[in-house]
């Protein structure tokens, strides 16, 4: 757990990751999500909407120390242009950002702010995505190809397909009983709002995923951090629609 909370957030301290870690990342997904929603509601009580949701999408920053966003960023700039495959690679170690990147960024965040500004503060919906992000992102680690042939940090939690076939079976059955869960969550905040946000929320992510796959020939930690946001930013859209 506190691997998972290491990996995840900027709390826990400096830890290196484990494959144990992988189990935990859909409850500490959830946690992150209720203290999330929990920052909202307070928020909601001080100021208007728009400036909550600000506030919100702050805190989620730094929970997370920036580490998605940055994935985000790289991602963008590695998969959006017309490169080859180890061109891709390159681009997604440099420390710069390109145009992709910020565009994606920028476009990402506005998005999740206007759609938190357009909902009642709702603890259970973050607390459904969050987890469902998260433990898509376990799920990926333990049954997706590594891209990077020279290693990276998600080679930490055994990534790259070498797991064993029952390991990456149990890594499956997790995540659908995460998503079941999640969809549960949602449906007590909102029915049917929840439940189809959280189904295109894990649409969204395996989109991102499925073209990194193509693209790269695998995931990387990059990956993770892009697609668990664009994930998220899909529910809340969904979320926010007019039912």
């Amino acid at each position: 757990m506190r691997s998972a909370l290491s990996f995840l957030t900027a709390v826990g301290g400096a830890r290196t990751p484990t494959p144990g870690a992988l189990a935990w990342f859909g409850p500490v997904g959830a946690a992150m999500g209720l203290l999330l929603g929990g920052v909202w509601w307070g928020a909601g009580r001080l100021w208007p909407a728009a400036v909550a949701a600000a506030v919100v999408v702050a805190a989620d920053l730094a929970a997370t120390g920036l580490l998605h966003l940055d994935g985000l960023v790289d991602a963008a700039d590695g998969l959006l242009p017309h490169l080859d495959r180890d061109r891709r690679l390159t681009v997604m170690q440099q420390p710069d950002a390109g145009a992709f990147g910020v565009g994606v960024a920028g476009g990402v965040l506005l998005l999740r702010w206007a759609a938190l500004a357009s909902v009642r503060p709702a603890p259970l919906l973050l607390a459904a995505l969050w987890c469902l992000s998260r433990a898509a992102m376990a799920a990926t680690a333990a049954v997706v190809p590594y891209a990077r042939a020279d290693g990276g940090l998600a080679t930490a939690f055994g990534a790259g397909g070498a797991r064993l076939p029952h390991a990456r079976r149990g890594a499956l059955a997790r995540l659908v009983a995460t998503v079941a869960a999640a969809a549960g969550l949602a449906a007590l905040w909102r029915v049917p709002a929840g439940p189809v946000a959280v189904a295109v929320s894990a649409g969204a992510f395996a989109a991102v995923v499925a073209l990194a796959r193509r693209r790269l020939g695998g995931f990387t930690g990059d990956i993770l951090g892009a697609a668990g946001m664009v994930a998220e930013s899909a529910g809340l859209l969904v979320a926010a629609a007019r039912w």
